[in-house]
């Protein structure tokens, strides 16, 4: 297993932030809005003639909806997918002319809010169709939606049948659908053999609604060839730096980087034990950087420190530095005992970044990047690099 690692900032300001960090902040996360556009350009020329589109839901997979937005969008990103109306609403602010596509579909009495900002339901069951449709009706409104078709997910979108019951209405004037969608199950696993079978399928039910952009593709699907890319492709994990080809190197720019502030330096003889229950016991007198990060933020409990187990490193300059007992709410503690200078209160660890990938972290935690992302916490600062003005 990957081992997860921390680095300091020692005194090297070539890569600081633009925006002051804010003396009481206890940690910094800083995002590379110019890396999640190198990245979109990147599969958007991957996935050409198909247009790229950017999944921003979960706040941008916890980089910040509306700089990540007016980012993209300034780059020449026409069309954004987010999860619920509230995210559509602040991906509005962001951009007045790109497409907004909500996936957890329509619900009774939100049409108003559709109209209002102007953004298009992801519909994947027919009593949702005959509610929009309803609304479209009584209003008089055209602002179209998204037929999701489920080829084997089996989350989200009606089946293949009644796909093939609802094309004839493609062939009708003011169809009022604007795209048809189905989601990848496996997309990651380059040989699964739901793959094949999904974009059999959905090659199937797309030809059934002539003249209407279909999309098939998230990150990985974008890399598993021409076929599986169709008129529109729907990047989310690998904008913000997820590898989506685990089997192989990453190929996204990572974006970004977290940095949490050491609280205290302090010394624990021979045997003493550290944390929470007591896991971690020193076999010789020993330094510690107590930081101030932990689950609350982000930084997971699975990461912590257990006797006889090498767990989560720190890199503090140059030296790998293992973490000490278990993480806790708010703090974390590492044994900087063999660092070669000190180590003071107040500096700044990074704990992604510096060449420590979320993927690497996810892989210690043990789950995904997606899942560090949208962890990390509420109280680190919010710092932004590049992505023109905002």
């Amino acid at each position: 297993m990957a081992q997860a690692a921390v680095s300091l900032t020692s005194g090297d300001t070539s890569t600081a932030p633009a925006t002051p960090i804010e003396p009481a902040a206890n940690g910094v996360l800083t995002v590379d809005l110019d890396a999640i556009v190198t990245n979109w350009r990147k599969l958007e020329g991957r996935g050409v003639p198909a247009e790229c589109a950017a999944v921003v839901k979960a706040n941008a997979y916890g980089c910040g909806i509306e700089p990540v937005v007016r980012a993209l969008a300034g780059a020449g990103c026409k069309t954004f997918f987010v999860a619920t109306l509230d995210e559509a609403r602040r991906a509005r602010t962001a951009t007045s002319s790109a497409a907004i596509y909500v996936l957890d579909g329509f619900f009774a009495g939100t049409g108003p809010v559709y109209a209002e900002l102007n953004c298009r339901p992801v519909i994947g069951d027919f009593a949702e169709l005959a509610e929009w449709d309803a609304f479209c009706k009584v209003n008089g409104y055209h602002g179209g939606a998204a037929i999701h078709i489920d080829t084997g997910m089996n989350r989200l979108g009606i089946s293949i049948a009644e796909a093939q019951a609802l094309s004839a209405r493609a062939s009708q004037p003011n169809h009022g659908i604007t795209l048809v969608m189905s989601h990848l199950a496996c997309a990651e696993e380059l040989q699964h053999p739901l793959n094949a079978k999904q974009v059999s399928a959905f090659r199937e039910v797309a030809r059934l609604f002539t003249g209407i952009p279909a999309s098939l593709s998230n990150s990985s699907g974008i890399f598993l060839g021409p076929q599986f890319q169709f008129d529109l492709v729907r990047p989310g994990a690998a904008l913000y730096g997820v590898n989506p080809t685990p089997e192989s190197d990453n190929p996204m720019q990572q974006v970004v980087d977290l940095k949490a502030r050491v609280v205290q330096v302090r010394n624990v003889e021979r045997g003493d034990t550290v944390g929470y229950g007591a896991t971690w016991t020193a076999r010789r007198p020993t330094k510690l950087a107590i930081v101030a990060s932990g689950y609350a933020d982000g930084y997971f409990r699975s990461a912590g420190g257990v006797d006889g187990v090498r767990s989560a490193d720190a890199i503090v300059g140059k030296t790998r530095c293992p973490i000490a007992g278990r993480i806790s709410m708010d703090l974390t503690a590492i044994d900087i005992t063999d660092l070669p200078s000190p180590l003071r209160r107040g500096q700044m660890v990074t704990l992604v970044g510096d060449g420590v990938t979320v993927d690497e972290l996810a892989r210690h935690f043990g789950t995904i990047g997606y899942e560090v992302l949208t962890s990390l916490g509420e109280r680190y600062q919010r710092v932004y690099r590049g992505g023109g003005p905002r």
